[in-house]
């Protein structure tokens, strides 16, 4: 083999130990919330549920932080029943 060949080698050799290392510390926990998102995101489909971005005024968005606080519900339940209750009504 030619000097050249070694080198190239030598460092397909130490790119295929660097993707086998993983992440550094400073990235793993960014790793780990991705993962989370992933698992929540199959919980949710589970229990039937659909993501669904919507962009709003920010005195609702503070109206409805307010009743969930009060009613000790999370902000997307409250969503939901007002949306349900708009749909009925």
């Amino acid at each position: 083999m030619k000097k050249f060949d070694l080198e190239k080698v030598k460092a397909q050799k130490t790119m295929g130990k660097m993707k086998q290392e993983g992440l550094p510390g400073q990235f793993g926990g960014a790793a780990d919330a991705a993962l989370d998102r992933r698992a929540q995101r199959k919980v949710d489909q589970a229990q039937g549920l659909v993501s669904f971005p919507v962009k709003l005024r920010q005195d609702v968005i503070h109206q409805i932080r307010e009743r969930a606080v009060q009613q000790d519900k999370s902000t997307n339940d409250i969503i939901g029943q007002l949306l349900e209750q708009a749909l009925k009504g």
